[in-house]
């Protein structure tokens, strides 16, 4: 096992209190006293981020993550089902472990599934999607004075700030990090 001092941003550890991403990994040695090691931790079963801090020689638990491409399916009253590229398994994830990554899953698409002993612990979605307009008002003349935005209703029900050109049947790409436009593909 690592030490808290071995480990760095971006692995992930198994804790007395679950399964936790390390967000930021900070050794400090002060002027006085002994050197700690404190980590920002997002919990991959809840989603909350905690901080916590380590002696530099405590052991912990580090989980293999195993990423795996999938493929969307469908969603229903089951979850969201997805198929393994490799094995063409089907799998079902629940709502809640989908998380804010519902609101850019279309049918087709792909997403890397981070799975830890076998279960799927998240969703985890390109930088940026391609989603069609479903739902737009007409931007009012007039209203076109530097950076004018209105909302628009995407494919997927998500609802997001645009400028007053885009009109219903565009395809805009979606940031998925920030959950803002970037530009209109057509």
């Amino acid at each position: 096992m690592p030490s808290a001092n071995d480990v760095r941003t971006g692995q992930a550890l198994s804790l007395d209190r679950g399964l936790f991403q390390i967000v930021e990994h900070n050794h400090t040695k002060p002027g006085k006293g002994k050197a700690f090691v404190k980590m920002k931790l997002r919990n991959l079963d809840g989603g909350g981020i905690v901080e916590r801090t380590f002696r530099p020689d405590e052991y912990v638990e580090r989980a293999i993550i195993d990423r795996r491409e999938h493929q969307f399916l469908y969603k229903d009253d089951m979850g969201f089902h997805f198929m393994d590229n490799e094995t063409y398994g089907q799998i079902a994830i629940q709502a809640e472990d989908v998380a804010e990554a519902a609101d850019y899953l279309r049918e087709g698409m792909p997403a890397l599934l981070p799975m830890y002993e076998g279960r799927p612990i998240a969703v985890d979605l390109p930088p940026s999607v391609e989603l069609t307009v479903t739902e737009a008002e007409p931007g009012v003349k007039g209203d076109r004075v530097s950076g004018a935005t209105k909302p628009v209703t995407l494919e997927t029900g998500l609802v997001i700030q645009v400028p007053l050109f885009v009109e219903a049947g565009d395809v805009l790409k979606v940031d998925t990090r920030t959950g803002e436009y970037m530009t209109r593909v057509t």
